[in-house]
């Protein structure tokens, strides 16, 4: 009964980072949404005051950092008989609230993307944990996909060997969008006790429709990175760099869900 709660809720944070990568990206501008738009305010020259890719990259760290350290308290507390489900609907709903003010008022991402990646830490931790409790060495092994799938994303945007066209652009956000409307069926279901097979199923389709899903979420890192250099060469402010990191954080929070799940799965099918 546990795990499939724990599972429900994961449906529910995927289907909140949809929902936040929503309406992030939801604006026509050429740049990241709401938070990165033009400012003709920052001249070229004044290039210590203008955002960065490697600025925006080296403040995820931060937030990942941050996670980490919420993540092990909650880890640790649950694999010594401690009780963290309180802390870890809280950090989920905290969560949520805190990344939904960032996607809606970027200028106050230098505050709001650190306490969200605190909070999701407290919920990343203890659904980790109780997931390593049952398929050993599991935790690890999503952590190494994730980062390795975000290092293979960038060096491929850095080299140019994925092009993001506009129809690359419009591929991805509909996949996304699509995937959304996907769990939201799932979550408004799983109140009549129905149970979507693609979403919790360890048969071929559920593996399929994970691994499309983890597919679809790499690929959204891409988009991250475009909309980021793209940001920068416009003029972007540098307290911008906080909002890049926070977009490049839901998706890293995103693909890592997936892939946990992807993992369980591919456990429960053996």
């Amino acid at each position: 009964m546990l795990r499939s709660h724990l599972l429900l809720a994961a449906s529910i944070l995927s289907y909140a980072v949809l929902q936040i990568r929503g309406d992030i990206m939801q604006s026509g501008n050429p740049v990241l949404g709401r938070g990165f738009e033009a400012n003709p305010g920052v001249s070229t020259h004044d290039a210590a005051e203008r955002m960065t890719l490697k600025g925006t990259l080296h403040k995820t760290a931060i937030l990942l950092m941050l996670c980490l350290i919420t993540a092990t308290y909650t880890w640790g507390t649950l694999a010594q008989g401690g009780e963290v489900q309180g802390l870890m609907i809280g950090g989920a709903i905290g969560g949520l609230i805190f990344a939904l003010v960032t996607a809606f008022k970027p200028h106050l991402a230098p505050v709001t993307a650190p306490i969200y990646a605190l909070l999701e830490g407290l919920f990343l931790g203890g659904f980790s944990a109780f997931m390593e409790a049952l398929y050993p060495d599991i935790a690890m092994q999503t952590v190494m996909l994730t980062f390795g799938t975000a290092v293979v994303m960038f060096l491929g945007f850095a080299t140019g060997m994925i092009q993001v066209t506009a129809r690359f652009r419009a591929v991805v956000m509909g996949a996304t969008g699509a995937i959304m409307l996907f769990y939201v069926a799932g979550f408004v279901l799983g109140f009549f006790g129905v149970e979507l097979p693609l979403i919790h199923g360890t048969g071929l389709m559920g593996i399929g429709f994970s691994l499309v899903v983890v597919g679809v979420a790499a690929l959204n890192l891409v988009l991250d990175f475009d909309y980021i250099t793209r940001a920068a060469h416009s003029g972007a402010p540098k307290s911008r760099e906080w909002y890049g990191a926070f977009a490049l954080m839901v998706t890293l929070v995103w693909l890592y869900i997936e892939f946990l799940r992807l993992l369980a799965k591919l456990r429960e099918s053996d």
